[in-house]
């Protein structure tokens, strides 16, 4: 099952889900990553000529390429460098 390309897609759609429910751009580092891996093996074609074909490679590249969208989304998403965020006001006082 590691080595489907929908195992993979679904992983990325589920994860990306998540990420409205936790928005902290966490999640969606992992769907590019999950995206990156499940278009990998798509593009491989039959199983002795995949670009990744082990669980240890597949995982490996999905850590890697999960990291990378994560760097990415928070250089372009992120608080930029010397900004603070301030309260005015407390939700709760009301």
């Amino acid at each position: 099952m590691w080595q489907e390309w929908w195992f993979w897609a679904a992983a990325a759609i589920v994860l990306a889900i998540a990420e409205v429910l936790m928005p902290a751009y966490v999640m969606l580092g992992f769907a590019a990553g999950a995206a990156v891996v499940s278009g990998l093996l798509a593009i491989g074609g039959a199983p002795g000529q995949m670009l990744v074909d082990s669980p240890p490679t597949l995982i490996l590249a999905f850590a890697v390429a999960s990291l990378i969208g994560w760097l990415a989304l928070r250089r372009l998403l992120g608080v930029n460098r010397g900004q603070v965020k301030t309260f005015d006001e407390d939700i709760n006082d009301s």
